[in-house]
């Protein structure tokens, strides 16, 4: 599922970028720039928020992302950027429908759910990369959309997912505000954890994130 999505991200971004015509007539007038934006961001998440909102289960976290983002190139009011977010979720979860049960770990359904229905509290360590396109609503405040992919681990099993590696699949809209020489940051993210197949169950978590932070143009 995971990889099903991540192709589905990238798809879009490069289709966007590739076929659009009048990017593509126009590149060799695009400004490049090598400028680089360092950041920090915190937020907080839960799946109990729509678009989700599963009564099957509680999951939410708080968390801290580094920010690198480095332009790739612009064209009049949008500009392009390579994202790499490393980030840390401190998470919590718990089964609330008893009867969710889909794994098999040599531990009955009874033992599993008495292990499941308690609150569990894990990490979550994640690398995403991907693209955030931005538009420049006027000098000092611009909209953007972002997307990116990448692997992650975490250190707890749930019900729904294998702890260990997996994928966090990120969607989201925001707003910077500039000023000298902080950016301010403000963010709404959905994102997807599971582990393409790679290990049993795989049902995945789902969260949506409001999150803020700043960041310097170096």
């Amino acid at each position: 599922m995971a990889q099903q999505h991540s192709l589905v991200i990238y798809s879009l971004l490069l289709g966007f970028f590739f076929n659009n015509n009048a990017i593509g007539q126009n590149f060799q007038n695009t400004e490049l720039s090598s400028k680089i934006r360092i950041g920090l961001n915190y937020g907080q998440a839960s799946q109990a928020r729509f678009p989700f909102n599963n009564t099957d289960y509680f999951y939410e976290n708080n968390y801290f992302k580094l920010q690198f983002n480095t332009l790739l190139f612009k064209k009049r009011n949008f500009s392009f950027e390579l994202h790499i977010e490393p980030s840390i979720y401190f998470s919590e979860h718990q089964l609330l429908n008893r009867f969710f049960i889909r794994s098999n770990r040599g531990i009955d359904f009874l033992d599993q759910r008495d292990i499941f229905v308690e609150r569990r509290i894990f990490t979550e360590y994640v690398l995403n990369v991907g693209l955030l396109v931005r538009y420049n609503l006027w000098k000092k405040l611009s909209v953007y959309v972002i997307g990116s992919v990448g692997p992650m681990i975490s250190d707890a099993d749930t019900e729904r997912l294998k702890k260990g590696f997996a994928f966090s699949d990120i969607i989201g809209l925001g707003f910077f505000f500039k000023t000298k020489p902080i950016w301010f940051d403000v963010r709404t993210t959905l994102r997807h954890n599971s582990n393409a197949n790679l290990s049993f169950p795989n049902n995945g978590h789902n969260s949506v994130g409001f999150e803020v932070g700043i960041s310097f143009p170096l």
